[in-house]
């Protein structure tokens, strides 16, 4: 089941689209058991936005080993970074997406 995206979430999803037109990504996406917020398989990258209740969640860190095992790299960003530091948030992204497609 599909949750409505935050604020924080649909900025990133917009500045995905733009600054990545040739990357194909998924919002709210199954893998497994879980939903990745944003998802581009040819990387094989997950990306989360996430508020501060995820702050050393053990969790979270169960999830992220699973989707880890599945050849999955996973970058979380709090919903400060993604409103404050967006272009931070993008080069990070862009960095993994490039080095992931050249593997």
């Amino acid at each position: 089941m599909r949750k409505d995206m935050t604020p924080e979430e649909r900025r990133l999803w917009w500045y995905l689209r733009d600054r990545f037109p040739d990357v194909r990504w998924r919002r709210q996406e199954p893998i497994g058991p879980y939903i990745a917020d944003f998802l581009c398989y040819p990387a094989r990258l997950v990306v989360e936005v996430d508020g501060g209740q995820h702050t050393d969640s053990d969790w979270d860190e169960h999830r992220d080993l699973s989707i880890r095992c599945q050849g999955f790299e996973v970058l979380r960003f709090d919903n400060g970074a993604v409103l404050t530091r967006i272009e931070d948030v993008l080069d990070e992204i862009g960095c993994a997406v490039r080095a992931r497609l050249e593997e």
